[in-house]
């Protein structure tokens, strides 16, 4: 660092500050926000480009395949490759993209542009793991919490922000400040991180294969990515097509207050929060049962929303909750004795995570174009009572030694 001496290495388990945990959550959710700022917007996107909400929805569906090629091929480097400068390179990436969106002439275009930010915005699973591997044991899944906590609030806080911005500055504004913004973190991230360790040598095809050994002989990261995918699909399913509902009657809601719903999910942050405490205290089946639920009965609420405003905010709030609260319960499990591993554990796990996302959204999108709205809440039903189907066979054949991983290999798969 220029003007001053580097940082001393991170130690592994050692406990994490307060500020850098709050840095690290506030880089999380502007990181991640990126691939969602396009949701509240498609139905303007759609008009300007002379498209029709099942092709516009191709926009968000881009930025999440690229999202989960950003998980397999990029996030396993944080186990091999210093954090403090990857992370930093990855988002200057993201910003540079984020600025091919905003001049985008055409739909292909964007998708493509959408599909590099997706890429870059894993920056966030990059920071996620090295958050868990710098704490204690004993405050990992507090920790893990509050940082996903960050992540949660940069999705639902990243509707809000677009609809806000695209009512001064039109659908390419956003994609500009959003452009803003990740610079600004670049600048944070570069001084702050801590150095890391020194890192073992892998060879880079060596890396990926094993992200896939980790899926084949870990049977807790494979039901948790299953559960995951589900979730995160019933998430998308929602996201993806409620703007066509609240822009149409009876609502007929500009883009400001369709991104006001996203203020509603703040609510799954506070779950997320609570999640980390109660895996902490070994409560992780319960939550797990209880937050499927949520995901069930809040696309019930959704679907009497589409004449009620008050049963579509009691929704979004349900789905919120459970989507999170899964979502931090599944993360929190998957760390406990990864090791050196984290990175590529974070890789094995979004992965499936994020294929589930772009399937929902692009299934979503298209089930909204052909059965509507109803179609839609059967479809994010159906999903969340997959998830129950999953934790069910888990409790009926549960896995050899609790919820722990097995001892993780040596790096490379040695």
């Amino acid at each position: 660092m220029r003007g001053g001496r580097a940082p001393a290495p991170a130690v592994p388990g050692a406990g994490i500050g307060r500020g850098l945990v709050a840095l690290l959550a506030l880089a999380c959710g502007v990181s991640v926000a990126n691939i969602y700022y396009a949701q509240p917007v498609l139905h303007r996107i759609a008009v300007d480009l002379g498209v029709g909400s099942d092709a516009a929805g191709l926009v968000v569906t881009g930025s999440q395949v690229g999202y989960a090629a950003g998980l397999a091929l990029l996030v396993p480097v944080g186990d091999v490759v210093a954090r403090r400068r990857l992370v930093p390179l990855v988002l200057v990436l993201t910003a540079l993209a984020l600025v091919g969106m905003a001049l985008a002439p055409a739909l292909s275009v964007l998708v493509a542009f959408a599909a590099v930010v997706g890429l870059g915005s894993v920056a966030a699973q990059i920071l996620v793991p090295l958050a868990a591997g710098l704490a204690t044991e004993s405050e990992r899944g507090r920790v893990v919490g509050v940082v996903m906590s960050g992540l949660l609030l940069g999705i639902l806080l990243a509707r809000t922000l677009a609809g806000a911005v695209a009512e001064v500055a039109g659908w390419r504004g956003v994609f500009v400040v959003a452009a803003v913004l990740v610079g600004l973190l670049v600048l944070l991230l570069a001084r702050a991180l801590p150095a890391d360790a020194p890192r073992p040598r892998v060879a880079y095809g060596r890396l990926l294969a094993s992200v896939a050994a980790i899926l084949a002989r870990e049977p807790l990261v494979r039901r948790r990515a299953v559960l995951g995918g589900l979730n995160m699909a019933a998430f998308s399913v929602f996201w993806t097509t409620v703007a066509f509902v609240l822009s149409a009657p009876p609502f007929a809601y500009g883009e400001a207050v369709i991104g006001l719903f996203g203020l509603l999910g703040a609510a799954g942050a506070l779950a997320a929060m609570w999640a980390g405490r109660l895996a902490d205290r070994g409560l992780t089946a319960h939550t797990t049962a209880a937050f499927a639920l949520m995901i069930v009965a809040a696309f019930g609420m959704v679907l009497l929303g589409a004449h009620s405003l008050a049963w579509m905010v009691a929704g979004v709030l349900v789905l919120d909750l459970g989507v999170q609260g899964l979502q931090v319960t599944n993360q929190s499990l998957i760390y406990r004795g990864a090791g050196t591993a984290r990175s590529r554990v974070t890789s094995a796990y979004m992965v499936v995570y994020f294929a589930g996302g772009a399937l929902g959204s692009a299934g979503g999108a298209a089930v909204y174009a052909r059965a509507g709205w109803d179609g839609t809440c059967a479809l994010g039903a159906a999903l969340g009572a997959a998830a129950l189907a999953v934790w069910a066979w888990d409790v009926a054949a549960p896995l050899p030694g609790g919820d722990r991983l097995s001892r993780p290999r040596r790096p490379g798969g040695r």
